[in-house]
């Protein structure tokens, strides 16, 4: 219970629900855009296409094999492809509503707000987010979430991304913190949880959806509030 003095979350599908979040700003785009007249059957269908392009993009732009600039616009214009649309011009206008409406669709997973403050009094509060800065802090200030961490460490500020350990080694040394007293919450195995314990941090996976098993992690947690067992 003594052990640790720094806890570091992630952002995205930890503390906030970023799929729901998703979904709503597609609602908007996709009325916006008028994408039925353009053949595209539902949110759904867009969304299901979307996720599918987007994580194969992540993955290119987390070992920098692809730029910031060009996934936002690629992501949708493939998406538009599988629907029979060739328009670039209309995948990069999406991709711009995107990046401004998602951070202001606030969807928080339950108990994040209560967890934060129950963590506030007795530990320092980090983010090391692989998200967009622009993006993840505007999320941070619609939320409220911000007033919680002492401070925010980005991928691009820090010049790598998760699981690359030079993110951890970045966020250690900005933060003051000590890593053997210092913990990681994510919800991905291979970027917050392997990313962590490489870099010699204990880690929690938080997976709501049981979408995983404990897989080596140091602690496993379907709901925020169970960190209340052993911080």
């Amino acid at each position: 219970m003594l052990k640790y003095k720094s806890v570091f979350f992630d952002l995205d599908r930890t503390l906030w629900d970023f799929d729901r979040s998703a979904l709503m700003a597609f609602e908007e785009i996709y009325e916006k855009h008028r994408l039925s007249d353009l053949g595209v059957p539902s949110v759904s269908e867009f969304l299901k296409s979307y996720t599918i392009h987007n994580e194969e993009l992540w993955a290119k732009y987390r070992v920098g094999k692809i730029t910031k600039e060009r996934l936002r616009g690629l992501r949708f214009y493939l998406t538009l492809n599988d629907f029979e649309i060739n328009n670039e011009k209309l995948a990069e206008s999406i991709g711009h509503d995107y990046v401004t409406i998602s951070p202001l669709k606030v969807s928080l997973f339950p108990n994040a707000i209560e967890i934060l403050e129950y963590l506030k009094s007795g530990y320092r509060l980090y983010l090391i987010t692989n998200g967009f800065s622009e993006v993840q802090t505007t999320k941070l200030k619609v939320s409220g979430l911000g007033r919680y961490f002492d401070k925010v460490i980005t991928s691009e500020e820090a010049g790598y991304k998760k699981p690359d350990r030079r993110i951890f080694e970045y966020a250690i040394k900005k933060s003051g913190a000590i890593t053997e007293y210092s913990i990681m919450i994510g919800d991905d195995p291979d970027v917050d949880i392997l990313g962590a314990k490489n870099f010699g941090m204990d880690q929690v996976l938080f997976d709501p959806f049981s979408k995983y098993a404990q897989n080596g992690s140091t602690y496993y947690i379907k709901d925020l509030v169970e960190l209340k067992k052993f911080l």
